[in-house]
């Protein structure tokens, strides 16, 4: 079964349009969810809208309001919001290319994906497709999303197009605000060359697989041993050693990272005496 789409309409470039489907390109399914019960019953407690003269009331005799007074509303309904149609409610109309590095990381917000709509659009979209990817370039758009328009960032990937909505502008606050007070004064040599060795020293690919949500591992954890009737074990966070100052940690950063893993001893001299081999025991423990 193929996965539900969060929206469709139109790709357009100019006079160039193809059908197009919007997917989300994230899961939340993996995430360990828990439900709200009565400490004392354990049954579910439902959340019921509740009016203070009627009580209790069905979702389905909810409607929209806004208040533009004190306590004073205008009602709107579902028609109401199906009339305010604008371009982008149903197509993606590409009004700019730029650079991938013009667009600031801090305006991502959304991922998403975008694919042809049917095997006639195809063409049209592999056309759009490939001529951004010979250009290496980012088409920025708009869109309709949760009645609210979005600004949007296009970038291929795959044989498709990832589109990542962007805050606008007023969202993101100055960092200025916050880095006003850190001074700009160069680091000593010394211990920016070391900085720089452990930083060369710790690089490598990135493999998002590699990092797993250590947080949910133990929770999902602390899941079963309920299930089995156990008490939960929590782990401690790692204590870590006190370093006295930075010139210390560093060297002790590097020290750490650039000794190979202790090789164990091959099993005929673990049978010497122990008068011979208390120097080495000594050695080993002094290393460890």
């Amino acid at each position: 079964m193929p996965p539900r789409s969060t929206w469709k309409g139109h790709l357009r470039l100019s006079l160039v349009s193809c059908p197009v489907r919007l997917y989300n390109a994230v899961s939340r399914s993996e995430r360990v969810a828990f439900h709200l019960l009565h400490k004392d019953t354990h049954n579910r407690v439902q959340m019921k809208p509740h009016d203070p003269e009627l009580g209790p009331v069905e979702r389905s005799d909810l409607v929209k309001g806004y208040e533009y007074e004190k306590d004073q509303y205008v009602i709107f309904t579902d028609e109401d919001f199906e009339k305010v149609q604008i371009e982008s409610s149903k197509a993606i109309v590409i009004e700019k290319f730029v650079d991938a590095a013009e667009v600031d990381e801090i305006y991502y917000e959304s991922p998403y994906y975008l694919a042809p709509d049917g095997k006639v659009a195809e063409e049209t979209f592999r056309v759009v497709q490939w001529a951004m990817r010979e250009k290496n370039k980012v088409a920025l758009s708009r869109v309709v999303l949760s009645s609210r328009e979005r600004l949007i960032a296009l970038a291929v990937r795959d044989k498709g197009l990832l589109v990542m909505t962007l805050r606008n502008a007023n969202e993101v606050r100055d960092a200025d605000e916050f880095f006003t007070d850190i001074e700009d004064e160069e680091p000593e040599k010394e211990m920016l060359d070391l900085a720089a060795a452990l930083i060369e020293q710790k690089s490598g690919k990135f493999d998002p697989s590699e990092f797993k949500d250590r947080y949910q591992d133990a929770v999902i954890e602390m899941v079963k041993a309920k299930v089995k009737g156990q008490e939960p074990v929590i782990a401690k966070a790692p204590e870590r050693g006190k370093v006295i100052n930075l010139m210390d940690a560093l060297r002790q950063s590097l020290d750490a990272d650039r000794k190979p893993p202790a090789k164990s001893r091959p099993r005929k001299e673990a049978a010497k005496p122990a008068a011979k081999s208390s120097g080495s025991k000594r050695k080993r423990s002094s290393a460890a």
